[in-house]
This record gives structure tokens, C-alpha cells and sequence, in this order.
């Protein structure tokens, strides 16, 4: 299966570009990985809600045009579906099983996804009601994939 990490900005800690390269490399054995990066917009302190909403359909635009028919395309947002990671396992699984060939996991920029993208993706989903740092979500989101491949490899690593 591919796996593309589609995001908004670029990583600028270094112990964030460490931890995401450790688990690119743990995840080579399992699958084909790609990042892309989408610039993200400068927001204006105190922006207005229509200066944000017209940021999000910027990097909106930017992120659909990397996503093909036939792709399937996971968006993490926070009022996804939440699952705990023995569930995103089996959900990885099962897309496999299906013929899955491509799926993309979209990370928004700090304002989060445009509606648009929204309603491209798939399956929208959750890692809690918290929020998180974007660049930080990618780690996590990586370290879940791998645990998935893990669990479904029944190999020792998930507890």
C-alpha cells in the first residue's frame, strides 16, 4: 500500500524532522511513504473569520489538487471518528483487503481544513478533542501508522 502524508508547512524542529525519520524508516518495511508539503498562509493577528475561512480555501485548493479519483483520503479533524489504535489497525486492514491502493491522511495548516477538503475525504478522524500543533501531528499520525502495521503483523511493539 502507499501512503501519502499530505500536509500544510513545513517541519522546523529538528527533534520533530528526528521522530518523523525514525518512523519513516520503521515504516519502509511495511509500506511506500510520501510527504508533501503545502505552503501555509501567513494569518494576520486578529484575523476575522472570513480572512480565516478564505485562508483555509487557499490551502484547501492546494492540498485537493494532490488528490486523485481512486485515492483514499483519511482527514484528521477533530470532530472525526475517534478509534483507539487496535481499531485504526483493522481499519488499515480492511482497506487493504478492499483494494486500497492509495491512501492520502490530510494534516491542516493552525486554522485546520477548508469544508472542501472535508468533503473530498473519505473518512474523517480523530486523535482526541484536544488540539495539537500540526507539525506535531504528524509524528503521532506516523507512530499510529506503524503501530497499526505492528498490531496487524502481530508483532511485538503495542502493548
Amino acid at each position: 500500500m502507499k501512503i501519502t502524508i499530505l500536509c500544510v508547512g513545513k517541519i522546523k524542529e529538528k527533534y520533530l524532522r528526528d521522530g518523523i525519520g525514525e518512523y519513516t524508516k520503521r515504516l519502509s518495511r511495511y509500506c511506500k511513504l510520501d510527504f508533501i508539503e503545502v505552503p501555509d498562509e501567513k494569518t494576520p493577528d486578529g484575523a476575522s473569520e472570513t480572512t480565516e475561512l478564505q485562508i483555509k480555501k487557499i490551502e484547501g485548493d492546494k492540498l485537493l489538487k494532490y488528490m486523485k479519483d481512486g485515492d483514499y483520503v483519511i482527514a484528521l479533524a477533530i470532530d472525526g471518528k475517534m478509534l483507539d489504535s487496535v481499531e485504526f489497525a483493522r481499519k488499515m486492514e480492511t482497506l487493504g483487503i478492499q483494494g486500497v491502493g492509495h491512501v492520502i491522511f490530510v494534516i491542516g495548516g493552525s486554522l485546520g481544513l477548508s469544508g472542501d477538503v472535508l468533503q473530498r475525504a473519505d473518512y474523517k478522524l480523530s486523535f482526541s478533542k484536544m488540539t495539537f500543533p500540526h507539525q506535531l501531528m504528524r509524528m503521532v499520525l506516523l507512530e499510529q501508522i506503524y503501530r497499526g502495521y505492528r498490531i496487524n503483523t502481530n508483532s511485538p511493539y503495542h502493548k
